[in-house]
């Protein structure tokens, strides 16, 4: 598998186009169906949101496809508390075949999401 890495800060929300331009780029290249990619771009989206909303300043996103689309979103920096994700995390779930977690305490530290 190779992985394409993105690493940008949470608070330049321009950075989300480019990483959703990203991940449709490694789900045509794993010959995903459109609704598979655009249900991947949901949930890197909502992963990213999830880490914002647990304190990280940064997100490292690692991409890659072998026998699917597969996802790392992991925090960088700042002060960890425990986010409001439930939702995120319902919505994740249901667009998934597999969504596992990481945490530190309460404070989710880690996606990580199998198309």
């Amino acid at each position: 598998m190779k992985d394409f890495i993105i690493e940008f800060d949470l608070s330049d929300s321009e950075y989300m186009t480019a990483l959703r331009l990203a991940v449709g780029a490694v789900c045509a290249a794993a010959d995903t169906d459109i609704d598979g990619a655009e249900d991947m771009k949901v949930c890197i989206t909502e992963s990213c949101l999830i880490l914002k909303a647990c304190g990280f300043e940064r997100v490292r996103v690692s991409l890659g496809y072998l026998g699917g689309v597969c996802a790392e979103v992991q925090g960088v920096g700042g002060q960890l508390h425990a986010g409001d994700s439930e939702l995120s995390l319902a919505l994740i779930s249901a667009l998934v075949s597999s969504c596992g977690l990481e945490k530190q305490g309460e404070a989710i530290t880690k996606l990580i999401l199998k198309l």
